[in-house]
């Protein structure tokens, strides 16, 4: 008996002495056959509660039940509800399941490293689009747009779908929805349909969307290269670009909207899911959201001027700024991401400094053993973060010489910055280091154990809701990729199931989540006069998100069947 079941013996040996002594001084006599019976399955359990598998299940299972409860119900925020898994991980590692205190430093060190990896490049995202935005140049994009049509598909079409796409490309992290939404306003969409839309629409392109953040976190908890997951992943993700076009549409015109926007998406999808995997599948996955989404706005322009979508758009007034101008940062972007990754001297040159940590073999109290290796390094200066931070240097001098910044303007982008990545910040951080906690204690191997128990050979079907619901409580498609890749991940070992295609899975349900996370809603409503009345949007998001959910499932199940 280890030193932890030793002393729960010990609590419930004098939970027995209580429960006698209570009975005692009120009737003067012994316990009750009831009582004995509690006392009786209390002194037992201590011996062997914790070798009962649906036990241990339950104790593994509390840190993200806690997290759940906390911000479904409760509506904490993720970096509250996040300390908050963290603290009830902790503890049931430790009393359950022989974390000590060599293991858990270890753990937290390897979930500092990984959130590292994560946070250069949220924040170099975030830099960029405030270093472009500051300008007015995302504006000047969706204005630009807009002068090429004037009918109500093809406006949804460009901005709901692709544009937000675009945006989530760059930055990610509500962006999409916040920029979006007004425009589509301005439009004359009512304030619901103009939340809904870019919701529904840009969520496909969050897996390697904002420099691929989402897909990184997926390789460093699984241990896997890009390109073994990407070609998978890509491929369901390009599935779900068409559905969330055809639903994109469909929340303002129904389906007699849909049926006329149908060329229009078919070509738009496929120019947009074809890019994507071309990128992802050569190694360019950090170009794969943007990429894709930038010759998905070429195309929806082109798209544009087709006889039946080529209707009179109303005038607008002369942009200060032109169009190419606007979009120079992401050509800037472009080029230094293709160079850092097909040129060979450059990427070598940039790959000179990595930060690494070795880390040695751990076991637990309980017996379990985490292999040695190191932890996740990061390429200082190859890293997708790094290439985004150049880009922007490059971009704001860009801009500043021709005289787009008003006064203070670079003082402004560092503080939206901040504002912006601190929050998300405190909310990986947290995830990740309870979700190495976890790992650390097998604590994610049981509930992957009894996940596949239960579903067996039809667990594939349930991948991707598993996905959606960690995006859902999170607000993040990379936290959801943190807290469930591994489980998943073990789920597929032990199911005898396609590893590639079950975190596909997992990562296509966590980039649908994205258009249901309470956090993305509230900043959407917030810039469309909607503040306390999320729900209409929310109910809206909710049933398209789930419907795409389900036919991602039963495609992730035929497929599974099939390889």
């Amino acid at each position: 008996m280890s030193y932890n079941e030793a002393g729960l013996h010990a609590i419930y040996q004098v939970q027995f002495k209580k429960i006698i002594d209570k009975h005692s001084k009120i009737a003067q006599i012994g316990p009750t056959n009831i009582d004995w019976l509690i006392c009786i399955f209390i002194l037992i359990g201590a011996d062997y509660m914790t070798d009962l598998f649906i036990v241990k299940w339950v104790f593994a299972f509390s840190p993200i039940l806690t997290v759940l409860v906390l911000m479904i119900f409760k509506n904490w925020s993720g970096s509250r509800a996040g300390a908050a898994g963290w603290f009830v991980a902790l503890i049931t590692a430790t009393l359950f399941f022989g974390a000590h205190p060599v293991l858990l430093a270890y753990s937290q060190v390897k979930g500092a490293l990984l959130s590292l990896n994560v946070l250069y490049i949220i924040w170099a995202a975030l830099f960029l689009y405030n270093v472009v935005n500051e300008t007015g140049a995302i504006k000047v994009i969706g204005m630009g747009i807009e002068r090429f049509s004037g009918d109500k598909s093809i406006q949804l079409i460009i901005f709901g779908w692709v544009f937000a796409s675009f945006l989530q490309g760059v930055a990610g992290y509500g962006v999409p929805i916040a920029v979006a939404a007004p425009l589509l306003v301005g439009l004359g969409f009512s304030p619901v349909v103009a939340v809904a839309v870019p919701a529904i629409g840009h969520s496909w392109s969050v897996t390697f969307g904002s420099m691929g953040a989402s897909f990184q976190a997926l390789m460093a908890v699984s241990g896997l290269e890009s390109a073994y997951l990407a070609p998978w992943s890509a491929g369901l993700l390009g599935i779900t670009a068409y559905l969330c076009g055809i639903f994109a549409v469909s929340v303002y015109g129904g389906w007699k909207m849909v049926k006329h926007s149908f060329i229009a998406i078919l070509i738009v999808g496929t120019a947009m899911a074809g890019t994507q995997y071309a990128l992802a599948v050569s190694g360019m996955w950090t170009l794969g959201g943007f990429g894709a989404s930038l010759v998905g706005l070429g195309s929806g322009l082109a798209v544009a001027k087709l006889k039946i979508y080529n209707q009179t758009s109303p005038s607008q007034p002369q942009l200060e700024m032109g169009l190419w101008w606007a979009l120079s940062a992401y050509l800037i972007l472009i080029a230094i991401v293709s160079s850092g990754v097909m040129i060979p001297p450059v990427k070598a040159f940039l790959g000179q400094v990595r930060l690494s940590l070795a880390f040695p073999e751990i076991v637990s109290l309980k017996g379990y053993v985490t292999r040695p290796g190191t932890g996740k390094g990061i390429n200082l200066f190859g890293h997708g973060g790094a290439l985004l931070v150049y880009s922007s240097i490059i971009s704001y001098f860009v801009y500043r010489s021709k005289g787009f910044y008003k006064p203070r303007a670079f003082k402004a982008i560092i503080q939206k910055t901040v504002k912006s990545g601190v929050p998300t910040s405190l909310g990986i951080v947290s995830m990740v280091c309870f979700a190495m906690i976890m790992d650390h204690c097998q604590m994610i191997y049981i509930l992957a154990e009894g996940i596949s128990r239960v579903f067996g050979s039809f667990y594939p079907l349930v991948a991707p809701w598993i996905g959606l619901l960690g995006a859902f409580m999170t607000g993040s498609n990379t936290n959801s990729n943190v807290v469930f890749g591994v489980l998943q991940q073990q789920t597929a070992e032990l199911a005898g199931l396609s590893t590639a295609l079950i975190l596909a899975a997992q990562t296509t349900g966590g980039a649908l989540g994205s258009m249901i996370a309470p956090a993305k809603i509230l900043v959407g409503c917030s810039t469309v006069g909607l503040s306390g009345k999320e729900g209409p949007v929310l109910k809206v998001t909710l049933r398209y998100g789930l419907m795409i959910t389900g036919i991602i499932g039963l495609i992730t199940i035929l497929a599974s069947f099939i390889i």
